[in-house]
């Protein structure tokens, strides 16, 4: 530990042992950062330390956001440029900037000062980490999606790790720009839409399908009533009438649980005119499916899957947990029917993030499903910058939904927002 880093231990230790702690907490926001810099500049005089001021104002701002923030971790959620905050034990804080991850210098003390910190997050929103109950799914008031799991199941001392998500909802005009994908995928996803087609958003692990469900649910006409379903709030949509639910785990006792499957069934009877799952991941798929195909059409949700083939294997898999008496021929026969559309989501090892395909659905012939490739992505190569190069090419230009696009869609499109 360097003289700076003990330096600020010791600081923290005495505050907590001199000074009403309570009190502090009851104070404006303002008055609080005002009164932590009182006590350290006392300290400082007391002690006679030989700093300079940049030291020194940064031992008053770290010592402020230990006591009335996340310690190492709050000038990082400050950077807007961050969206991932990977913590593997105290001493090792990677972050990921456009799409690569970099080992940061910040560190913790130790493993108590970390698990100090995942507590601070997790009793915010009524949850606890303990050896009892050593993981846990939370988020922080900003919205990030926060998951922490602590000895003894993590080996090498406590993990935490924080997704992100923009302060400003990101528009597909902004992917064009990045060159995710091009304007007439553009115009075709706006299409998809409006014509109350079933869409199914497919891709790994930070390649963008829940920032690309954001961006499509904002083409929904602010007249509708949605009705979303998560794990954790992660969707920010901008219609007037949205109502978000939210699961819940169960308690240390095993009890209390909320399923995906359950707000699924309850949604339903909300009377909702889309229905929108963050994402699916088991039993839950055969009660989507079933909504899909009893008149809830424009329904949106997204699942793990490496490309649209492995989404309809994994949907079918899924399918077959809800209900096991259903063969395949069955569950492959509600899928064809319920889902049109999937759109593959993939990051590229540079970081960027592409629409890989944009598939259509043709439906099920002999018990087989059939599939439309409209939209793919081809890497063509590396570039001197580190960067692939690729192009979009149309596979297929004719919609098998020509005629329902037409139906729902006006004369003249508005511009790609």
């Amino acid at each position: 530990m360097d003289v700076l880093s003990s330096l600020r231990f010791n600081i923290h230790q005495h505050l907590l042992e001199r000074y009403d702690l309570g009190r502090l907490q009851r104070l404006t926001p303002e008055r609080q950062l005002s009164e932590v810099r009182h006590w350290v500049e006392h300290f400082l005089l007391e002690q006679r330390q030989p700093l300079n001021t940049g030291e020194q104002q940064q031992l008053i701002e770290d010592v402020q956001h230990e006591m009335l923030g996340l310690g190492p971790l709050e000038p990082l959620l400050k950077d807007t440029e961050i969206s991932d905050i990977l913590v593997n034990g105290p001493h090792q804080i990677y972050v990921e900037r456009h799409g690569r991850l970099n080992l940061e210098g910040r560190q913790f003390a130790d493993n108590a000062h970390l698990i100090r910190t995942i507590e601070r997050i997790v009793s915010r929103v009524g949850r606890r980490i303990d050896e009892s109950s050593p993981m846990v799914d939370a988020r922080l008031p900003d919205g990030s999606r926060v998951n922490a799991i602590i000895p003894p199941l993590a080996l090498d001392g406590p993990v935490l790790s924080i997704r992100r998500f923009a302060t400003r909802p990101f528009t597909l005009s902004q992917w064009v720009m990045q060159e995710g994908l091009n304007e007439a995928m553009a115009c075709l996803l706006q299409e998809y839409v409006r014509a109350r087609l079933n869409i199914l958003v497919s891709g790994g692990t930070g390649t963008g399908k829940t920032t690309l469900l954001n961006v499509l649910s904002g083409f929904v006409d602010g007249s509708e009533r949605l009705v979303t379903i998560e794990d954790t709030a992660e969707l920010r949509l901008s219609q007037p009438h949205v109502i978000r639910l939210e699961t819940r785990p169960a308690n240390v006792e095993g009890q209390g649980e909320i399923s995906t499957r359950q707000l699924v069934r309850n949604a339903l009877r909300m009377r909702p005119d889309r229905l929108i799952v963050g994402e699916v991941r088991g039993a839950e798929a055969l009660d989507m499916l079933q909504a899909m195909n009893t008149g809830h059409e424009g329904a949106m949700s997204t699942l793990h899957a490496n490309s649209p083939e492995d989404a309809l294997v994994r949907l079918e898999q899924m399918a077959g947990q809800g209900n096991r008496q259903l063969t395949e021929r069955n569950i492959r026969a509600q899928i064809a029917s319920a889902i049109q559309i999937i759109i593959q989501t993939g990051r590229l090892p540079d970081g960027q993030r592409k629409i890989m395909a944009i598939t259509e659905l043709q439906g099920n012939a002999r018990g087989r499903l059939k599939t439309l490739v409209r939209w793919r992505y081809r890497v063509t190569g590396g570039t001197q910058a580190a960067r692939y190069a690729g192009c979009f090419e149309p596979v297929e230009e004719q919609s098998l939904f020509q005629e329902k696009i037409q139906l729902h869609t006006p004369a003249v499109l508005e511009n790609t927002p």
